[in-house]
């Protein structure tokens, strides 16, 4: 007849027993919450295994310096390359008179008229008179062609004459003012003598001022 086992040697082989069911479980149920846990996200993984390192991470263009930084780092802009149009062909500019760098003719000179002969007449009892005029006319810059004497008439004040229409007029004028005489045009007992002016002086004859010859 077999003698049953002490009771007290059972116990402990069933609590381990109990210990390495317990294990077991604990990791069957790591096991199954690993693998549910897992196949939730299943690209996690391969997400964070392509991600470059962070030493390899693109740097901002800010802190890369462009092909016109200086050597203290500092950045500079290229200055943009515009192209302009072609310009339409154009006539080649003309010289205009009087601007700069173009060259114009000196004025011709002034052409004074030539002061037209002068004839001198003695109209006044007073004897020498033509004389004395013509040389003061003289003075005064014009030509005495002639002295004499009218006794066709009586003038009543010395008097330069000229004939209308022609260039002695602008001239008499000149010569009555050095003169102090009046200026007219001629009167029919002279109109057809010598050309150039006519002086008749009569008593009144003063000659010029001083200084005005």
């Amino acid at each position: 007849m077999t003698n049953p086992e002490p009771a007290g040697s059972a116990h402990p082989a069933r609590a381990a027993g109990y210990a390495l069911i317990g294990v077991a479980v604990i990791a069957l149920v790591i096991g199954v919450t690993s693998l549910f846990i897992g196949g939730d996200d299943p690209d996690t993984g391969a997400q964070q295994s392509s991600a470059p390192p962070s030493s390899q991470q693109p740097t901002n263009s800010s802190d890369t310096p462009s092909s016109g930084s200086t050597s203290s780092g500092s950045t500079s802009a290229a200055a943009p390359t515009t192209t302009s149009p072609a310009a339409p062909d154009t006539p080649a500019p003309t010289t205009v008179p009087g601007a700069a760098g173009s060259t114009t003719a000196a004025p011709p000179p002034v052409t004074v008229p030539a002061k037209p002969p002068v004839r001198v007449y003695n109209n006044s009892t007073v004897v020498g008179l033509a004389a004395k005029a013509s040389d003061d006319i003289r003075r005064a810059g014009w030509e005495v062609a002639d002295t004499g004497n009218y006794s066709q008439g009586q003038i009543p004040t010395t008097t330069v004459y000229f004939r209308p229409g022609t260039d002695e007029e602008a001239s008499a004028q000149q010569l009555a003012q050095a003169l102090k005489a009046e200026v007219k045009p001629r009167f029919d007992g002279i109109e057809s003598a010598h050309a150039g002016i006519i002086v008749i002086v009569t008593n009144d004859y003063q000659g010029p001022s001083p200084g005005k010859i």
